[in-house]
Formats: structure tokens, sequence, C-alpha cells
């Protein structure tokens, strides 16, 4: 079986580059089979993996549960992370050159972290997220410092329609000096979700103008709703 890192590679990122840049967000074809989704998902219930648990109504961020895994992260999680990393560093350059902002991210993953860790951002920041029927999450950015990536990866690691409904993707980008735009995406089992953390480069009159955007679930109506989220900077 090719290696996660050799999956994420073979993936048709000339297509994905296209579709995040057209719409701030782009679902890969799947990377981890069924089997491995359940060991990810497994995982949840060995606490001693995580560094904290976030219940989400308590901070009024909506209703569900997520945890933050500790460093050292777990093979597989730390592999696909460090695999999407030069990937999505393309569009992350690209965005930053339209936009005329700083372009601060190296090479390798490694090299960025230890960026990260330098100012002061040592805490992981990859999660695992439970949700379950009338679960939901409120739009959001996963910020945790100066030092942000601006792409991130969600991977389903149940199965739409059969292990639960609802529980859409949802991403809103706000226009300049227009309304904001909705994209709704049903995340499948075992396939990654590309999705902007912050803003994006938008064309407008006058060349490129920054678009907000900011991330969120919607209602579960039945069953369970688990993902793995890569965030690709580290936490204050």
């Amino acid at each position: 079986m090719t290696t996660l890192t050799q999956r994420v590679n073979d993936l048709d990122w000339q297509g994905l580059h296209g579709e995040t840049d057209a719409a701030g967000c782009a679902q890969s074809e799947q990377i981890l089979t069924a089997e491995e989704c359940g060991q990810i998902a497994d995982m949840y219930e060995e606490v001693e993996r995580f560094r904290s648990t976030v219940d989400m109504a308590r901070h009024r961020f909506g209703s569900g549960q997520y945890r933050y895994f500790d460093y050292p992260l777990p093979g597989v999680v730390a592999e696909l992370r460090a695999a999407f990393y030069p990937k999505l560093l393309p569009v992350a350059r690209d965005w930053a050159t339209k936009l005329r902002k700083p372009s601060p991210w190296p090479d390798t993953l490694e090299e960025w972290l230890d960026m990260c860790h330098d100012a002061g951002q040592k805490r992981a920041t990859p999660i695992l997220l439970s949700y379950r029927a009338n679960d939901w999450n409120a739009l959001h950015r996963d910020l945790y410092g100066d030092l942000v990536f601006p792409l991130q990866v969600v991977i389903g690691l149940d199965r739409p329609g059969v292990d639960h409904e609802g529980g859409e993707f949802m991403l809103v980008e706000q226009r300049p000096r227009a309304q904001s735009r909705g994209t709704v995406t049903t995340l499948r089992q075992g396939h990654a979700l590309i999705f902007t953390t912050r803003d994006r480069p938008v064309r407008s009159t006058r060349g490129w103008s920054t678009g907000p955007v900011r991330h969120g679930v919607s209602t579960v109506r039945r069953g369970t709703r688990r993902t793995l989220g890569l965030v690709l900077h580290d936490a204050e």
C-alpha cells in the first residue's frame, strides 16, 4: 500500500489549486481507507493523546466537542500534516503576492513550526472533532497567534448519509462591498477538504482585495460525525 505522503502527492493538485483559488475550498479524492478513518476516530477515547478538550456549548461556539492533540503527534497525523504543507505552500505564497502581504513560510513544515515555536506558538493544533445529533459549529477562524498559515485541511472520518445526516461543512466569504457568499460541502469519508484559514484574494475592479472567510458546520440531524482537522500553524 502506498504511504500517506504518496497518496497526498498523487492528488490532482492542479485541479485542487484552481478550485481553491476560485472558491476558497476544494475537496480531494479519497486518501484514507474506511479502516484508517476508524482507527483515527477511535483515538478520541485515548485521552492521554490530547492536551485539552473543548466543550463548544460551554464557550458558545456551537454544540459538540473537540480535542487538541498534544506533541508528539500520532504518526498518521504528523505525516498527513507534513505532506499537505508543501502542496499548499504555492497557493499561500501566491495569495500573499496578490494581497501584497509578507510571505514568511519556508519550504518545509518543520522549519515553519520552528518559527512558530520561536514566536511563542508552541502548542499543537491538529484536532479531532466529534458531533452528534443536534450538534453544530459556529462560523469562526482558527487563529492562534501572529503567525498564521492561510490554508488548512479537514478529513472526514464517517460516512454522510450512513453514519450521520447533516453536518455539512460551511464556508462564508465576506465579499468587498457586497453581500457574503456561502459554500456548503458534504465531507466524504477519507476525503480531505482544503479551505481558507482567514482570508483570500478576491479579484476586484482595483486588482485584488482581501476576502475575509469563516467556516463552521451545519446542524447534525442524526448519527455521529467525526473529523480530523489539520491546522498548519501552532498555538500560543
